[in-house]
């Protein structure tokens, strides 16, 4: 596409426009007198060009504006496509074969000093990055990353809209309504004391939505939850909102699939179908968490029967005790450790819960090191090593707790070894997980807890155990995994409002506190709400790890740090005493 002020890219020239007379625009990059010729990198959004001034070809004004030219600032150059010069070609770059000889330029703006090189291999701090956010994306590995995230949003768009999903915008000020994490308030000027919450979801909106025949819906939506930060968390982010009516679990998934596999194919990326599904319990139960990236072994081992009888009294109780179990680990590679090193992994294991880590180091010289070995007889050593197939140089490590405390505790030491050991993982882990517990008991909250969240349908077989065993009650959900991060997930949703208000009942509400909070989705599941099913994909985290990125700020336009702030703005930022007025507030 020709504009007015380029009629090519800076990364769009190739040896087939050798000869002819092009315009570009861009930012000098790296600017190099060579005494007679003066060579400019220049660059855009689309790549770099060099462009050399010749004297004896740019005429004087060209070449003297050439001359005083730094980093960073925009020019316009006019001339013609040429082939390098023999043994000059940078092979490594697209337009590494050509050069753009000047005829003509000109300075579009100047640029003071930036703060930072604008390279890709630049080790600037975050801090700074983020406080030049508009400097940091012009560099090429950034933009490369915005380019992506578009790409692929375009793509989910395009798939979803091939198979009649209809795109609706919900509201951003909407009801207050617990969805899991703290609200972020918008007060009312006009309504004083009353107040708007941003939403976490549409959840219940979508869920309207299907109540109002639309069927199939989507949405790019943005997303707000007051809550603590981490590398692959925002306060505000995105996801693709998605739902359907008139279909059970397998509908909802079998669309998703098809609608992922389209997506991630227009980035280049296999997603091999079907997925594969693995229930909740077999996921905890072999990896330790339900988000498991199964791209490396290291599988958790029930080994309690082992020690049943055993004379280590911490496993044989355990063995011996209902509800509690001996679990295990073998971190291949490990047992090469230095003691101290061994040593040091009980600190780790404190962080994911565990009391104390008891451990077995076999060497590789065929010794083995542990305060514990000394009390298991050969039939328990033997029983270990099959069970777990343990090898000289291997680390075996235990939990011993209940069931889920186990498998979150070896869950975490799994994902710390793997880290430590460095283990390969090539290319993208796709899996379902499904199957997963409607409720989970609250320890703080001393309550049941919805594990997904309260709109979520229990199996039906499991609803007459409601009130009596209600962790035994399971739920039709399904989240959608890659690499290891939970990058969607949804479930079928509660259309009956009578057994909402049982759900929301088990959840700690009051019937008028239901009402007050959930009255207008109550009263809309009375008038004939379909089956129905969504599915929200993470589609910053899931961006970041299509570029390999390590944080999802490095696939955000402007992200916030990990205390929320906006450097670049210094937002939040305090308002002024009339502006409190206007909504009926005072700072305590």
């Amino acid at each position: 596409m020709s504009f007015s002020l380029h009629t090519h890219t800076c990364g769009e020239l190739r040896r087939e426009n050798i000869g002819e007379e092009v315009t570009l625009t861009g930012w000098v990059w790296h600017r190099r007198d060579h005494g007679g010729l003066i060579f400019v990198d220049l660059r855009d959004r689309d790549g770099m060009t060099q462009v050399s001034f010749d004297p004896e070809y740019s005429g004087g004004t060209a070449f003297h504006t050439a001359e005083t030219i730094r980093s960073e600032w925009p020019i316009k150059i006019h001339g013609f496509v040429r082939e390098r010069p023999e043994g000059m070609a940078n092979l490594k770059r697209v337009t590494g074969e050509i050069e753009v000889l000047a005829s003509e330029i000109e300075v579009l703006n100047t640029s003071k000093t930036p703060p930072f090189q604008i390279e890709d291999h630049d080790d600037t701090s975050e801090d700074v990055r983020l406080r030049y956010r508009y400097l940091d994306l012009r560099r090429p590995a950034m933009m490369a990353n915005m380019k992506m995230r578009s790409d692929f949003t375009f793509a989910i768009r395009q798939a979803l809209h091939d198979r009649a999903f209809m795109e609706v915008e919900t509201p951003a000020l909407f009801k207050s309504t617990p969805e899991g994490a703290r609200d972020f308030l918008v007060p009312s000027r006009t309504q004083p004391g009353h107040f708007y919450a941003l939403p976490q979801s549409p959840q219940l909106l979508k869920q309207l939505l299907m109540v109002g025949g639309v069927e199939r819906y989507y949405q790019v939506a943005k997303c707000f939850r007051d809550e603590d930060l981490r590398a692959d968390r925002q306060p505000e982010f995105t996801q693709v909102d998605i739902e359907m009516s008139f279909v059970d679990q397998d509908d909802v998934m079998g669309a998703l699939e098809a609608v992922l596999h389209d997506a991630f194919a227009q980035v280049g990326v296999d997603m091999p179908l079907p997925l594969r599904r693995i229930g909740y319990w077999d996921a905890m139960d072999t990896y330790g968490t339900d988000k498991p990236d199964t791209r490396y072994g290291m599988e958790l081992h029930d080994v309690t029967p082992i020690f049943s009888e055993s004379k280590f009294k911490l496993f044989a109780s355990a063995a011996n005790t209902e509800g509690m179990f001996v679990k295990a680990l073998n971190a291949k590679g490990a047992g090469a450790w230095p003691r101290a090193q061994i040593d040091k992994l009980a600190n780790v294991a404190a962080t994911f819960g565990a009391r104390g880590l008891a451990w077995i180091a076999f060497r590789e010289d065929g010794s083995i090191n542990s305060p514990i070995v000394k009390f298991f007889s050969d039939e328990e050593m033997a029983a270990l090593r099959e069970e777990i197939d343990v090898q000289p140089g291997d680390l075996v490590m235990f939990a011993v707790e209940s069931r889920l405390k186990a498998d979150e505790i070896l869950g975490g030491m799994r994902m710390h070894m793997a880290q430590a050991l460095d283990l390969p993982r090539e290319g993208h882990d796709f899996l379902w997980v499904v199957g997963f517990p409607l409720v989970h008991w609250d320890e703080d909250r001393k309550a049941y807890a919805a594990e997904h969240q309260p709109f979520t349908q229990p199996v039906e077989e499991d609803i007459e155990r409601l009130e009596s065993d209600p962790l035994s009650v399971g739920s039709y959900t399904y989240d959608f995994v890659m690499d290891g991060y939970e990058a969607g997930g949804g479930g079928m949703r509660i259309h009956n409002a009578e057994l909402q208000m049982r759900i929301l009942k088990l959840l700690g509400f009051t019937e008028e506190r239901a009402e007050e909070q959930f009255g207008f989705l109550m009263e809309a599941l009375k008038f004939g709400a379909p089956p129905m099913g969504g599915f929200a994909l993470g589609l910053d985290r899931v961006c970041m790890l299509l570029a390999g990125a390590d944080s999802i700020r490095e696939v955000m336009a402007f992200p916030k740090t990990s205390s929320g702030s906006d450097l670049m703005s210094a937002a939040p930022s305090e308002v002024s005493s009339a502006q409190l007025k206007d909504v009926s507030l005072r700072l305590l």
